[in-house]
């Protein structure tokens, strides 16, 4: 059955790898917006599996609505994420909130994510980063290539931001598109993601959100290796987007969408 209002469950799904020291700060916040909130441990070293243990130790003493799913080992972003987008469907909810581990994505918006998702319940909310001067030049500039590639490959602007890691989902469509082929197992995932739900026919909606790279943060993308994988992820999606060309341009028409000028 579709999402309606009179059925709207929406949880917080955090992937995680090694951000022992920024999990915690980030899962009270999900906890103090009234979030349950999915983590999924994607083969972690044993200083953050004692933090896990210990943190979901200390909610479960006074709520049961934060779940912690174990990968025996380190698979990528994209399965931990795939692999909690379908537990948290099988736990009855109808949305989740995707949002890093590491202290990227600000928790306070959170709540605007969920009413817009409350407003438009059948629709993806991506967010479309808003960065300070944190932000590395190059990854700045790497991101607007994406951005062009993403409107060719759906022919349409709708997505402002698809590498956005914040970003709420609805379950029973993007469980679905997990059915019909498996997304990306690393970083390639939210860009994959977002564009194959949009072919899919999911409404998008783009919600500004602060993001920022903190001091001494940890990032796991490999410069050369996720750069590889991207480009190849581009071109499959690229030749995705031919047969599915006259669809997408009368669903623009008809939606009255403006072009994709580039």
């Amino acid at each position: 059955m579709p999402a309606t209002l009179e059925r709207f469950a929406p949880c917080a799904l955090i992937p995680i790898y090694n951000h022992k020291d920024t999990i915690a700060r980030t899962v009270y916040a999900l906890r103090a917006h009234g979030l349950p909130v999915v983590i999924v441990d994607d083969g972690s070293n044993t200083a953050t599996r004692e933090v896990l243990d210990v943190l979901v130790g200390e909610i479960d003493s006074t709520t049961p609505d934060v779940r912690l799913i174990r990968l025996p080992q380190n698979q990528g972003k994209g399965r931990a994420l795939a692999a909690g987008l379908l537990v948290a469907r099988d736990a009855g909810y109808t949305h989740a909130l995707q949002i890093d581990a590491d202290g990227q994505h600000d928790t306070a918006d959170a709540p605007r994510f969920i009413v817009e998702a409350r407003a438009n319940p059948q629709a993806m909310i991506c967010g479309r980063a808003v960065y300070d001067d944190s932000v590395p030049r190059a990854r700045l500039y790497g991101r607007y290539l994406t951005h062009v590639c993403v409107w060719i490959e759906t022919l349409s602007l709708a997505i402002d931001d698809s590498m956005c890691g914040y970003r709420l989902y609805p379950l029973e469509a993007t469980c679905a598109e997990i059915a019909h082929a498996p997304f990306p197992a690393r970083m390639d995932f939210d860009t994959e993601a977002a564009v194959r739900l949009l072919w899919r026919g999911v409404p998008v909606r783009n919600l500004p959100t602060r993001v920022i790279y903190p001091e001494n943060g940890l990032s796991h993308f490999r410069m050369l290796h996720d750069n590889l994988r991207i480009t190849a992820m581009h071109t499959r999606l690229l030749l995705g987007m031919l047969p599915r060309a006259p669809g997408l341009l009368w669903r623009r028409l008809r939606r009255k969408e403006p072009a994709c000028t580039v």
